[in-house]
């Protein structure tokens, strides 16, 4: 009985952390946007988080973005070649980046390089003390250093999502062209009929919320990387941006879910 307790215990315990928390990020989420209004030279920091967010990140959704419409194309053409059914390669391999694999893809890819950077910096700014002394000045930590980030981010990930998904179509083409022998007119036509508004919109309401979503999650742990608990220093850095990380990518599928269910 004693045991059973203790552990009704634990879950109780643990329930109300992941409440509290929970509570807290939509805080620092809604102090962050609010502060916008009342920060300076907000432009000039927004400018900034763009280049951080996505031209640092270019080279890699470049990459990625190139291979994962050559994997799309290869498999797909052996897949619809059971079927005789070729020419649909281009709808497979469109349909498939613009509704899931572009948006999710893109976001993991940001989270590992920009949201993991800034969950980094803003640990270090916290174990170096920068934003105590920020607060001592009386400046806005949530409107210097986290609104510029989450504005950008709605402008950086529908971005980077749409030149994912292009740069996949035109690595399904070259997979399915090049070396498959498929009508590279036929492919790019199947791509034109297959794509709809509808999916368009999809893709870029997936990519704005899984930017907000993982930005402000990597900020909250970055920024708040002191509650980490028996770790502290440098140590305390890389807990929270692990949790940065794994949090905000676990959150990306979620929401990819909670979105697609509304669309289909």
């Amino acid at each position: 009985m004693t045991r059973m307790m203790a552990m009704l215990h634990l879950i109780g315990r643990k329930a109300l952390d992941t409440v509290f928390g929970l509570g807290d990020y939509a805080l620092f989420t809604g102090r962050s946007f609010s502060a916008v209004m009342h920060s300076k030279r907000m432009w000039k920091r927004i400018i900034r988080a763009v280049y951080e967010q996505g031209t640092v990140c270019l080279p890699v959704i470049l990459i990625v973005g190139l291979f994962t419409g050559l994997v799309l194309g290869l498999q797909g053409y052996h897949v619809l070649s059971r079927f005789g059914s070729v020419g649909l390669l281009g709808s497979l391999v469109s349909l498939s980046l613009v509704r899931e694999m572009g948006p999710v893809l893109a976001a993991l890819m940001l989270i590992g390089q920009g949201g993991s950077a800034l969950a980094a910096e803003l640990g270090i700014q916290r174990n170096s003390e920068q934003i105590d002394a920020l607060e001592t000045m009386g400046v806005s930590t949530h409107g210097y250093l986290v609104a510029p980030r989450l504005l950008a981010s709605l402008l950086v990930f529908p971005a980077q999502t749409a030149l994912f998904v292009v740069i996949g179509f035109w690595g399904g083409g070259l997979s399915g062209s090049l070396l498959l022998g498929v009508d590279s007119g036929v492919y790019w036509s199947s791509i034109q009929n297959a794509v709809e508004s509808r999916d368009i919109r999809e893709c870029f309401l997936k990519a704005a919320a899984f930017g907000l979503l993982s930005i402000s999650i990597c900020a909250y742990q970055g920024f708040h990387s002191h509650r980490g608990g028996a770790e502290t220093g440098a140590r305390a850095v890389s807990a929270s941006t692990t949790r940065a990380v794994v949090f905000s990518s676990i959150m990306v599928l979620v929401a990819d879910y909670v979105i697609s269910s509304f669309f289909i």
